[in-house]
């Protein structure tokens, strides 16, 4: 660890003295596509942004505000580019933000700065794969191309990631028992989902307030299930609850907790169980652009945002960790234009960012 942070050190010290114009960070990603500006001052990158992304300020004071966000979000991704070289780091539909803005608007997972307390609590551990069938494992693998995965979703300004990876986890489990791909409701969660930790009584999910995936499984199970999206839609704000049960699509038998920090257990259980549930530290996620996402520091023990594990890659190229690494296939809640068609590539085989540490596996019920 002390040579990577004087690795990183090193590599920070040419930006010290750089403005955000040297043209260190030129690139701007939106739907897939890349362009550059070769020495753009940021006012101009500014002004670009707010046309691509439709913004719309309460008036110069608050405008000139968010220029100055952007400008200090200039220099955080060009810091993110020099800690996280196999990634591309750069402008994003958030460069707007703060931080504060960030964390509180596009995260949300209570309780995590105790995760193994949380993880260690009187959830169910899922049985473990044999080394046979860990041998067997391919060597690439991704739910997407096996239909089991629905498309990118947005939770907008609402801290409300926990319930997208766990309407995710759900889909994926009910497409591996029945065969069909349904779009469920988060807004259910939302609005009606107010379970507490069964470990920690304090911790209970709050709509955009953030929450747990693991407790919005043990609401679904006494509640009766989950109704899909087009009976109850996605507002992104809390609302009066207006489950009814007479509309539920699938129904929550039973979930796991896949032991934390065994990446060969894991891959077993993505394999076996369908899609699951995460929750990783999003630190370096605000700026990260695409590639392969290997930050040389990034806090294991302190998880904020609720994700989708849907697959993993054999060889993604990482320059400061030993060449080619492997990697997760996460899916995101933020929509497309973020990241790669709203996916983040993450290293895999070092629990990096504490994407190994809360991951959950979820069964649904026989249809009636």
């Amino acid at each position: 660890m002390a040579a990577q942070l004087v690795v990183a050190l090193v590599l920070l010290l040419p930006l010290a003295g750089a403005s955000s114009d040297d043209g260190f960070i030129r690139q701007v990603t939106d739907g897939g596509s890349r362009f550059t500006w070769p020495g753009l001052l940021p006012e101009a990158q500014f002004a670009a942004f707010v046309r691509r992304h439709g913004r719309r300020y309460s008036g110069p004071e608050e405008y000139a505000r968010r220029l100055r966000v952007f400008a200090a979000n200039l220099a955080r991704a060009a810091a993110h580019q020099a800690l996280d070289p196999s990634a591309r780091h750069g402008i994003t539909p958030f460069s707007d933000l703060t931080r504060g803005e960030f964390e509180a608007r596009l995260t949300g997972v209570r309780g995590a700065g105790d995760v193994q307390r949380l993880v260690r609590g009187d959830m169910p551990a899922a049985a473990p794969a044999t080394e046979e069938e860990v041998a067997r494992l391919p060597a690439s693998f991704d739910w997407r191309d096996r239909g089991a995965v629905t498309g990118v979703k947005m939770q907008g300004a609402c801290g409300s990631c926990w319930a997208f990876s766990t309407t995710g986890a759900v889909e994926g489990a009910n497409f591996l028992a029945t065969g069909k791909l349904l779009d469920l409701s988060e807004q259910q969660l939302i609005d009606c989902d107010h379970t507490c930790s069964a470990v920690a009584r304090n911790e209970c999910n709050n709509g955009c307030a953030g929450g747990l995936m693991t407790n919005a499984y043990e609401y679904l199970m006494k509640s009766g299930g989950l109704m899909e999206q087009h009976s109850y839609r996605y507002t992104g704000a809390p609302g009066p609850c207006r489950f009814d049960p007479e509309r539920v699509a699938v129904r929550v038998a039973n979930f796991t907790a896949v032991p934390a920090g065994d990446e060969r257990q894991i891959r077993a259980a993505l394999v076996r169980r369908g899609p699951l549930a995460v929750a990783l530290n999003a630190a370096f996620m605000q700026t990260y652009v695409g590639g392969v996402s290997c930050p040389l520091v990034c806090p294991r023990a302190w998880v904020n945002h609720g994700v989708l594990l849907v697959g993993y890659g054999a060889r993604g190229f990482a320059a400061l960790r030993l060449g080619y690494r492997p990697y997760w296939v996460i899916k995101n809640s933020w929509g497309e234009q973020w990241g790669e068609h709203g996916y983040y590539r993450l290293c895999r085989g070092t629990n990096v960012c504490g994407v190994d540490s809360m991951v959950s596996a979820v069964a649904v019920a026989p249809p009636p």
